[in-house]
């Protein structure tokens, strides 16, 4: 079957980012989402940015317009928040974002009733009911479909960096998991989760969707649920293997490194180069320890099996991309990396409040509440940051 990729601008950004509804007193997630969504319809439609339903009624997705830059991007989602607390703060809804909700229960929880959720979860049974998951997509344009599978199968060397610094599901109903990202593990369990396949010719992408269309496996191709893959409708490569950000100038630095390291693998075909790759085996290894130790992890860094701290070859390749980024025009959102490494992923802080308040994880969620509405807001930590 042929597939076309729709034109984009190069390196154009695009975010989406998964949001949880608690309520106010009680930190529980709540299935409000319809009635959310209703009381947006009407006036968001001609906004550049959207706001959605996903699987479960205690999640909404705001998704940002095209921008040229990461900034732009984030500048969409900023406005899509505040036009959701028009409604959310009227309930006492509260907004937080993870990759998983520290105590709530699966059973609980409420399918949005929509034809393809349901076939979801009639085909997954329990694996679907459990995908109490929240998380990032990042979007990035590329000018020719020829580059798309090649960044990607080089690019899956850098998910376990992403999944790092990401990750923020140390808790799965209660229970502490002993995993920074436990959301990396219950997702890939859908049917066409996980890492992507390795293909480097737009023809080998074709020849795997006729066969798992032609067998019942999927419908179109918005059901590849890879950790990476292409996003033929937007004419972008998606990175998908982030759990949510728990705050906005997170979700910009992560925008930011994707935005950058997209832009120099390109430049790398550009020059007629080939990119490197990493054998399947190992890439599998690296999302397990991303998983498990988060930003403690030792990742495996090229095929002949050389590792290195995740900590330092994050801060190594971001240094890298510095004249790239101001190029782009994200530098001082790249730098909030940085920022990370220093303070701390979201699973870790996590960690701390539930040691400090003795294993009480409605603390947690407070501070996870806490963290989306107080925390610092992507302007105010671009106003701190005088490295850009």
């Amino acid at each position: 079957m042929s597939v076309s990729f729709a034109p984009s601008a190069r390196s154009s950004v695009g975010l989406e980012w998964e949001l949880m509804l608690a309520d106010g007193e009680s930190g529980d997630l709540v299935p409000r989402a319809p009635s959310i969504l209703e009381g947006l319809e009407e006036g968001t439609r001609d906004e550049r940015f959207t706001v959605t339903g996903e699987l479960l009624t205690n999640t909404i997705e705001v998704t940002s317009g095209v921008g040229s830059t990461v900034a732009e991007a984030v500048d969409d989602i900023a406005e899509a928040i505040a036009a959701v607390r028009t409604v959310t703060d009227r309930s006492g809804t509260e907004l937080l974002s993870a990759g998983s909700h520290p105590f709530a229960q699966w059973y609980e929880q409420e399918v949005t009733d929509k034809t393809r959720y349901q076939k979801l979860i009639r085909r997954t049974q329990w694996w679907g009911r459990n995908m109490m998951i929240w998380g990032v997509h990042v979007h990035v344009g590329v000018e020719d479909p020829v580059k798309v599978l090649p960044i990607i199968a080089s690019l899956t060397r850098f998910l376990p960096h992403l999944q790092a610094l990401s990750a923020s599901s140390p808790f799965w109903a209660g229970e502490r998991t002993g995993y920074a990202s436990n959301r990396a593990l219950v997702f890939q369990q859908l049917p066409t989760a996980g890492l992507p396949w390795p293909m480097t010719e737009w023809s080998e992408f074709e020849k795997y969707l006729a066969d798992m269309i032609r067998t019942g496996v999927m419908e179109d191709v918005s059901e590849v649920r890879w950790d990476i893959r292409p996003a033929p409708r937007w004419g972008t490569i998606e990175v998908r293997a982030c759990d949510g950000m728990s705050t906005l100038p997170e979700l910009a630095a992560v925008g930011a490194l994707v935005q950058c390291l997209v832009e120099w693998l390109s430049r790398s075909l550009d020059r007629g180069e080939e990119l490197p790759v990493l054998p399947p085996w190992f890439a599998r290894e690296n999302k397990w320890r991303a998983a498990r130790y988060g930003l403690d992890a030792p990742v495996i860094i090229d095929a002949a099996g050389a590792q290195r701290p995740v900590r330092d070859h994050v801060a190594e390749t971001v240094a890298g991309l510095e004249d790239i980024a101001v190029q782009l025009g994200c530098s001082r959102e790249l730098h909030g990396i940085t920022t990370i490494l220093d303070a701390g992923a979201s699973y870790e802080r996590q960690l701390r409040v539930a040691d400090a308040a003795d294993g009480d994880l409605r603390r947690v969620v407070e501070h996870l509440i806490a963290e989306f509405r107080a925390g610092p807001t992507l302007r105010d930590h671009l106003a701190r940051d005088t490295t850009g």
